[in-house]
């Protein structure tokens, strides 16, 4: 990922119900998911971005997504803010 270090500064909702919450909302400017959660996820939020014209952008683990949000543990997917 190349902008790694701009998800810790961006405002972001991290995990699969905080995202597809800001998806539903608008608030969301573009969403990153992790290519190694579970399937049924990503074809939820692929369907819920499309419908509400999100970028996506994909990461190859869960593990690195959350490293570039600075936590510890792994994160399926986040959506970045609308500023």
């Amino acid at each position: 990922m190349s902008n790694e270090k701009g998800l810790q500064d961006a405002h972001v909702k991290i995990g699969t119900k905080q995202t597809m919450k800001a998806v539903e909302t608008g608030q969301a400017a573009e969403v990153y998911v992790a290519e190694d959660c579970d399937q049924r996820l990503i074809t939820k939020i692929v369907s819920l971005c499309s419908k509400h014209q999100v970028h996506i952008n994909y990461v190859p683990t869960m593990k690195g997504l959350g490293e570039a949000c600075g936590i510890e543990v792994g994160a399926a997917m986040v959506a970045v803010l609308k500023s």
